[in-house]
């Protein structure tokens, strides 16, 4: 839904990897030098498959345990907050950002529009 609402070409790839806290505070440290745990982090990558012409986005790598306290303290089911974590994580890999905040409000508004498509009760992860 992600890729299909941002006008992504069909012919793409990325990867979702889901673990425990453990494993994406090392992910955290080595490659933001942030040492603690996060939700989701996203690693773009943009490579091109040289046979198929096929765009590898990157990774998107989420906090089981993370997603589990964040839904309880919302009040709503794990999975609106996974799926909202993931398409967090894939609007990172097509460029989205939230530094500025300019950039906030449009990624705001593109993962309203598609968390309301997929049914998900909406919440603020900006």
């Amino acid at each position: 839904m992600t890729l299909k609402s941002t006008g992504s070409t069909n012919n793409t790839g990325l990867s979702i990897v889901i673990g425990n806290d453990a494993f994406i505070h090392k992910f955290n440290l080595k490659y933001r030098q942030i040492d603690s745990t996060t939700d989701v982090l996203s690693f773009p990558a943009g490579e091109i498959d040289p046979d198929t012409s096929a765009v590898y986005l990157g990774d998107v790598i989420i906090s089981l345990p993370r997603a589990a306290e964040q839904a309880s303290t919302e009040g709503h089911p794990i999975m609106d907050e996974l799926q909202l974590l993931v398409v967090h994580g894939i609007l990172h890999l097509l460029g989205y950002d939230h530094l500025e905040l300019d950039d906030k409000k449009r990624m705001q508004i593109i993962q309203d529009q598609i968390l309301q498509q997929l049914g998900v009760q909406k919440r603020t992860l900006l």
